[in-house]
């Protein structure tokens, strides 16, 4: 392939929670442009396994690398040592993350409260902190937050959750704003039910508490989404890899909602 179809060789991404579902697809689609990719995920035999597919699937240097998102400290170093391994990080996609049980808001612990937001917020703090010094020294940087609609609006039982993705999106517009003249930009995606075993798991508890039918569940889950249809991984990777591109640099501190029209 030439340059213009491979636009991003010679850029290193990292991108967390990668082995299966939108991270997998995001991860692929960078490589599938050229960029050098290191993935990471708590797991190692999966994490391996699909750095090793990308590398056969698209010909570029991939790494698989342990590392557990709701530990701050085992992500630093699993992000330090994605840079050793791969060279200067470009693209930082902070995909990792875990939505809570539904619960009522007066049932939360503090526990289960604290265990949320260091999966889905303290995560995409300390990957980002890790990665800022390269990106601002090279003066080109691309960070993305995948969130969820959830850090656009509010969804009941689930306040754990709405906090720590709208403190997400949130931090994406002040990071946007603090790193305007680096050439470092920062956008988050937000999608609505994306067609991942996430979701495939849901479908099946509302099953079993509610005795609705898989049809039927999954009904419930796209009842605010007007194309009635559960989102891509790839709709996600192919919008990650846009906002990747030099002639996206314009674009910084927007929360993309991918949705279907859920959120207008």
């Amino acid at each position: 392939m030439t340059l213009v179809e491979r636009p991003l060789a010679g850029r290193h991404a990292i991108v967390t929670g990668a082995a299966l579902g939108v991270g997998a697809a995001i991860a692929g689609r960078l490589a599938h442009s050229g960029a050098s990719v290191s993935v990471i995920a708590r797991d190692e035999g999966p994490i391996v396994a699909r750095a090793k597919q990308i590398a056969d699937d698209h010909g570029v240097a991939a790494h698989g690398i342990v590392g557990e998102v709701t530990d701050d400290r085992d992500l630093r170093r699993a992000i330090r040592r994605a840079i050793e391994l791969g060279g200067a990080p470009a693209i930082m996609v902070n995909n990792a993350g875990r939505p809570d049980h539904p619960t009522r808001f007066t049932d939360e612990t503090t526990e289960s409260w604290q265990r949320t937001l260091a999966a889905n917020l303290t995560g995409v703090f300390a990957a980002s902190q890790e990665v800022l010094p390269a990106m601002t020294a090279a003066r080109f940087g691309r960070i993305i937050n995948v969130v969820s609609t959830a850090g656009l609006t509010g969804y009941a039982e689930l306040a754990a959750y709405g906090a720590a993705c709208h403190a997400v999106v949130g931090l994406t517009r002040a990071l946007a704003r603090e790193l305007a003249t680096t050439g470092v930009t920062v956008n988050a995606l937000c999608p609505g039910y994306v067609d991942t075993g996430l979701t495939a798991r849901t479908i099946d508890n509302l099953v079993k508490t509610s005795g609705a039918t898989q049809a039927e569940a999954l009904a419930a889950l796209l009842a605010d989404n007007p194309q009635g249809r559960l989102i891509q991984p790839d709709e996600l990777a192919e919008t990650a890899a846009w906002l990747c591109l030099p002639a996206s640099g314009s674009v910084t501190g927007q929360a993309i909602a991918i949705a279907g029209g859920e959120i207008l």
